[in-house]
Parts: structure tokens; C-alpha cells; sequence
């Protein structure tokens, strides 16, 4: 007996480390491309801190800053490029290393961190379903995660996601681990994940619904009469609303984000239906088939499928709450990735004892590729580079400029072009003769339009080809 045991857990780490690998070879494709891919300006925004932190005396985890002095993000002036937005924990570990070995690319380390992270991810979800639903829910869970189009993308991006929903989908695990048996060490274990999660995106508030079906699902424990469980929220987002708390002394490095709940009215108008549960669920996530997956959980209402509609639950509350944001970017729909590849592993498995053993598993994996495929013409184009003139240009200026160089690098506000030169400044254009008076001395462009033009007439040029004009604003012509 006990050999056997063995034997079957061996074959269940061999086959989940097949998947990790899996994982990985697909996450590194193309991921030493520049950063200049699909949501670049919010990337670049994230890479750019910790870059900051590389290049400053000390990380100061308090003060983080990054590349965009603008009061675009924020309506005011940010003279010191305050960035305030998740505390900066992984760009502080991520500079670390980067100090220790400069010689390293800061946009590798970062995608590879992401990556990695990811991995974990898979393995946690792994392991949580696996509790829930059984090993070969579990395992397609995996799979699933590993080759989603979608998942694949945003399991490299210089981004907080990858980092968030490792330590989200880690605390609903530890905390379904300490409801059913009440062992302090997952209790603490929740506890430290759900902070962490917080500190990078307060969003995992919205799975709440979650939670609370665990400790429903474990009512015959009297978990309502632990107070540790009413602790758990009070104690892990306090470090958040400090968090938030302590930025309020810098609103020149809060972005705007009023806008991101109906700041255009969209909420559950037809429009915003299309958008999330067409455009981004049905199409981007699972190319059009993966649904029939997703439907197949109702035809068997186990215990399981209740804690996954109340997981559900939290993504749809989540969905109209953040409503304009999650229409205008599709990465907020990343709180969703791991419900959904759970849904469609659960539906793929029920489909497949739905019909009779000779059609069920070619018919499931038609379906399969189909839905992989229509994804994949969805997500593909992410990964190219959309502005190569900002690569080659930002090589230019980093290569003739001082690095200390403040420069107005216009983008129409888009900071992909600044962060190529290496350097801090202004994404946009106009009232040059204000950013000279704040530091300017640098105007770098990539289209020879009219200002450029204009531009070019009173200062000297340091460097002009068909690819970008660098002026140097501090050399007048006589």
C-alpha cells in the first residue's frame, strides 16, 4: 500500500513538473524583447521604479519614484517623479539583485521574476484544487493555466499582477487549509498572503465571497465563533491603509483613479456586458469553445461547484465595481484567470463523462484546440514591439546624453518613449520654454513634426536621422 502511495505521488510531481516546464518554455517566448509590448505605458511605469531604486544611494520603499516628472498622472506638478501606487516590495527585491549584479538587463530579471512567480502560481492553484475537486481537476487546472494564450502573455509582464495573484490564490489556499484544520501555521500563512496581495492591489478585497464560502463550507467546525477569523481582515489590510494612508503626504504621485469605477457611465449598460463577457471572457480568454467548457459545470452540482460560484461571485461583483477600468484595460481582468482556468478544467472533465468513451476525448480535445487557437490569434499580437522608432531613438539618446539629462520625450503622455532614453522627464510636448525653466535640457523626438521643426530652428542639434531629432536645449543658436 504504501509503495503504491509513493508511486502515485512520484507520477503526480512528475506530471506537474512536466507542466511547470511546460509553462516555462512558452512564457519565454520572445520575453528579451524590448519593453515596448502590448499595455507598454503601464509596464514601463512599473520597470521604471525599479530602476529608480537601481540608480538612487539607498531603496527607499517609501519614497518610490520613477521617470515621469508630467502632472499628467496626477493634475500636479511631481518635480521628484513620485510614483505611488503599490507599495514597491517586488521592485525593491528586484533592484537588490540588480545592484548586486549590474551587468544584468533590469527588463529580463523583471520578466523573469514574473515568470517564475507565475510558476508558482500554477503549483499553489495546483494544490488548492486538488483539495477542492480532486487530482485530475487539479492537473488540467495546471495545464490549462500553463498554455492559456492570455495566461501565457501576462505571466511575463513587468507588471504587479503575476506577484498578486500568486499571493491571492496562496491565501484562499492557506485559508481553506486552516478551515478544515485549524492549524494556526495556515492561518498565518492566509494571513501573510492576503496582506501581501493588498499591498499590491487592494482588489483581492472583492474576493471576499470566496472566504466566506469556505468558512460555510466548514460551519460544522464553528469557525463563527473563532475570532481569528474576524481578525483576518483587520489585520491584513492594515498595512494597505497605512500604506495608503502615508501616499496622501505625496498627491503629486497618485494617479488619478476616481475614473476606474463608471468614470464613463458604462456600467452595466449592453456595452459593458459586450465588452467583459464577449470581447475579454468568451473571446480573449477562451476563444470562443472554451465556453462550452465553462457551461458544462452545471450539469454536476457537487459541493465544489457552489465554492466556485461564490469565487464567481467575487469576479462579477469585482466587474461592476471596477467597471470602467476592467472595459478600458484588459489586464484588470487578471483576478478572473484563475476561476476561469479552474471552470474550464472542471467543465472540460464533466464534459468528458458526458459522452460515450469512444467520442468524449477527441471531441474534448477538438474543442480544446479550438478554443487555444481562436485565443491565440486574439493575444498573439501582445507580444510585438509597436514602437521601434522609441527603441532606437532611446539607444541614441543614452548613448550621447548625460544620464543625469532631464528630457521632454513626447508621446502624447505615453512614457514607453521615455523610458528608452534611460532618463527622467516630460512625455509630452508643448510650453518648452516652462520644462527649460524646470530642467529640461534635452528634446528628443521620434516624428520631425512641426515642433520638432520649430524647435530645431532655435536650439542646436546634437543628432538627426530619418529614425528621431535630439536638440539640446540649453545651446541656442546665434
Amino acid at each position: 500500500m504504501l509503495k503504491k502511495l509513493k508511486k502515485a505521488l512520484s507520477q503526480t510531481n512528475f506530471l506537474l513538473g512536466l507542466i511547470l516546464l511546460l509553462a516555462l518554455i512558452v512564457r519565454l517566448y520572445r520575453f528579451d524583447t524590448p519593453l515596448a509590448d502590448w499595455h507598454a505605458f503601464r509596464q514601463v511605469d512599473t520597470a521604471s521604479v525599479t530602476r529608480e531604486f537601481v540608480k538612487a544611494e539607498k531603496i527607499d520603499l517609501l519614497r518610490p519614484k520613477y521617470h515621469d516628472v508630467s502632472n499628467i498622472q496626477s493634475g500636479l506638478d511631481n518635480p521628484e517623479g513620485y510614483r505611488m501606487v503599490e507599495f514597491p516590495f517586488v521592485n525593491g527585491f528586484l533592484a537588490l539583485i540588480l545592484r548586486q549584479w549590474p551587468s544584468l538587463d533590469l527588463v529580463i530579471v523583471s520578466r523573469l521574476a514574473s515568470i517564475l512567480i507565475s510558476l508558482g502560481t500554477i503549483a499553489v492553484l495546483f494544490q488548492f484544487i486538488k483539495q477542492i475537486s480532486g487530482l485530475k481537476i487539479a492537473l488540467l487546472t495546471a495545464l490549462l493555466y500553463a498554455v492559456l494564450p492570455y495566461s501565457v502573455y501576462y505571466s511575463r509582464v513587468v507588471l504587479p499582477e503575476p506577484y498578486f495573484l500568486f499571493f491571492a490564490t496562496f491565501s484562499l489556499w492557506q485559508f481553506y487549509l486552516f478551515a478544515k484544520s485549524k492549524k494556526f501555521k495556515y492561518y498565518c500563512l492566509a494571513l501573510t498572503g492576503l496582506a501581501l496581495a493588498a499591498l499590491l492591489k487592494p482588489f483581492v478585497l472583492f474576493l471576499a465571497p470566496a472566504y466566506l464560502m469556505i468558512i460555510w463550507q466548514f460551519r460544522h467546525q464553528s469557525l463563527w465563533r473563532d475570532p481569528k477569523i474576524y481578525l483576518l481582515p483587520v489585520i491584513a489590510f492594515t498595512p494597505m491603509l497605512l500604506w495608503r494612508e502615508w501616499i496622501k503626504n505625496f498627491p503629486e504621485g497618485i494617479p488619478a483613479s476616481d475614473w476606474l469605477f463608471n468614470g464613463n457611465g458604462i456600467r452595466l449598460t449592453p456595452a459593458w456586458w459586450r465588452w467583459l463577457f464577449y470581447e475579454r471572457l468568451s473571446k480573449l480568454f477562451l476563444g470562443y469553445f472554451g465556453l462550452i467548457f465553462i457551461f458544462s459545470n452545471f450539469w454536476k452540482r457537487t459541493a465544489d461547484f457552489y465554492f466556485y460560484g461564490a469565487w464567481w461571485l467575487s469576479i462579477v461583483i469585482y466587474f461592476v465595481v471596477i467597471a470602467t477600468g476592467n472595459v478600458q484595460h484588459d489586464y484588470y481582468q487578471n483576478l478572473a484567470l484563475p476561476i476561469l482556468v479552474v471552470s474550464m478544467a472542471r467543465g472540460m472533465v464533466i464534459f468528458y463523462e458526458q459522452f460515450k468513451a469512444k467520442i468524449a476525448l477527441p471531441l474534448a480535445l477538438t474543442i480544446l484546440g479550438l478554443s487555444l487557437y481562436f485565443a491565440w490569434q486574439e493575444v498573439r499580437g501582445y507580444f510585438n514591439v509597436n514602437h521601434t522608432e522609441y527603441v532606437i531613438a532611446g539607444q541614441a539618446v543614452d548613448q550621447l546624453v548625460d544620464p543625469q539629462a532631464l528630457l521632454i520625450a513626447p508621446a502624447m503622455g505615453d512614457t514607453q518613449f521615455l523610458f528608452q532614453t534611460n532618463r527622467r522627464g516630460w512625455p509630452i510636448g508643448f510650453e518648452i520654454e516652462d520644462k527649460i525653466n524646470k530642467g529640461a535640457s534635452i528634446y528628443v523626438s521620434s516624428s520631425y513634426d512641426w515642433e520638432a521643426k520649430a524647435l530645431e530652428e532655435k536650439y542646436q542639434v546634437l543628432a538627426k536621422n530619418e529614425n528621431y531629432i535630439i536638440i539640446d536645449l540649453k545651446a541656442k543658436k546665434p
